[in-house]
């Protein structure tokens, strides 16, 4: 009986509203099992005119209350015709997994994770993979999941947490290699900022138009985007030189950057081959 209060309240208020205002109209309840009770009016035969206009505007208002009433008890409820949203679960367990090997190979020390790195003279084939998620110090990965947040983000949103997986390990990958194609044998390679020019890439392509404001967001947006991160790159200078038997980390690879974005072109222009579903069209 309690989920009945509102209802109940209502039609007391539409009765005791008329009752007041015409005292010779007959009111006569039907009882049925409708959660909320009906009556009718039926005017007798001395009602003024008048008398009934006002009686049925107040009916109307008393039926607006109620409408308004349900409309906010409904709020909470899902628009059945709206988009539904996309959970983003992805971008955070890359952004995760970036930290808990910088804690574990700069806090912890772990043995092992150096062997993560990309190392030019004989690498293993998933230093390729691993690199990606190895940095040299905090500010180079702060900047980093810095990007990687924003750019991953959107490209999750847009195209799924699959795609984003795909798209970082791709993109990333192909940094590495074009990196360790061109650059000398001492070297060693670490870092997200070849996956996060390639994420940068594709969510500015997924979403670009012949727009002038859009095109002027993107070269505001990736100058600050390429500054930043060789800032952050520069910044693994502290461990150039002799590492690990004379390898050189390489304080700013500009070539993974480059490299990166390339990929994530290549990318996206590999899927819009792709023939679509009819059916999400």
């Amino acid at each position: 009986m309690a989920q009945l209060g509102v209802p109940f309240k209502l039609q007391q208020c539409k009765l005791s509203h008329i009752q007041q205002t015409h005292p010779h109209t007959r009111y006569s309840f039907s009882h049925s099992l409708s959660p909320l009770p009906t009556f009718t009016t039926k005017p007798s035969r001395h009602a003024h005119p008048l008398s009934t206009l006002r009686s049925r505007t107040l009916v109307a208002r008393c039926s607006s209350n109620k409408s308004d009433i349900m409309s906010q008890l409904e709020l909470g409820k899902p628009d059945p015709k709206g988009k539904p949203h996309k959970r983003v679960n992805g971008i955070f367990w890359i952004i995760l997994l970036n930290i808990a090997v910088f804690v574990a190979d700069h806090f912890f020390q772990v043995n092992g994770i150096k062997a993560l790195y990309l190392f030019h003279n004989w690498p293993a084939w998933y230093q390729f993979v691993t690199a990606t998620f190895c940095h040299a110090n905090w500010k180079h990965l702060s900047s980093n999941l810095f990007f990687l947040y924003i750019f991953g983000k959107l490209v999750e949103e847009e195209e799924g947490n699959f795609a984003l997986w795909l798209s970082y390990i791709l993109t990333g990958v192909g940094a590495n290699l074009v990196s360790w194609l061109v650059l000398p044998r001492n070297t060693v390679s670490v870092g997200a900022s070849g996956a996060v020019f390639g994420l940068f890439t594709i969510s500015v392509l997924v979403k670009m138009s012949w727009d002038w404001r859009k095109i002027l967001e993107v070269l505001i947006l990736g100058q600050f985007v390429i500054e930043k991160v060789m800032e952050a790159a520069q910044a693994s200078t502290s461990l150039s030189g002799t590492f690990r038997g004379g390898y050189a980390l390489q304080s700013v690879n500009h070539i993974a950057h480059l490299s990166g974005a390339l990929v994530g072109v290549l990318l996206v222009w590999l899927l819009s081959k792709v023939p679509s579903d009819p059916s999400d069209q």
